[in-house]
């Protein structure tokens, strides 16, 4: 198990596929610790996804378990590309999926970006009484 219970990492997840060159994606930039790439299937005008490289499932993992420059890099390139992809002036929503509950379908450790246009809300509100 990994630090946060959900399962080990699979080398065969298709961002590690990705990574490794096996799977092609429209790359939007390469660093040193992340990739980021437009979602195959975009849930806004502006759906990129940033992955870090190194074998995490979730983000208490990777924060557990990556040394600083790569968490730093990660979350400096997630800030970066929003920036690049004209975001910053009318906001944008980071979203990260946990296990299965949390909606988590690739068991390696991603940021969706959206903008683009209104998000709305990301959960409904809770029934109140």
């Amino acid at each position: 198990m990994s630090v946060t219970g959900l399962p080990p990492y699979d080398d065969a997840n298709i961002f590690a596929r990705i990574l490794r060159g096996e799977i092609p994606c429209k790359k939007v930039v390469e660093t040193e610790h992340a990739l980021a790439f437009h979602d195959i299937a975009p849930q806004a005008p502006v759906h990129v996804l940033v992955i870090p490289k190194g074998r995490w499932v979730s983000a208490a993992d990777f924060h557990a378990g990556a040394d600083d420059a790569a968490i730093a890099g990660f979350w400096r390139l997630v800030s970066a590309v929003a920036k690049d992809q004209g975001l910053e002036a009318h906001g944008y929503r980071i979203l990260s999926n946990m296990g299965a509950d949390g909606g988590q379908e690739v068991p390696h450790f991603h940021v969706h970006i959206f903008g683009g246009r209104r998000i709305g809300r990301m959960v409904p509100a809770a029934p109140q009484g």
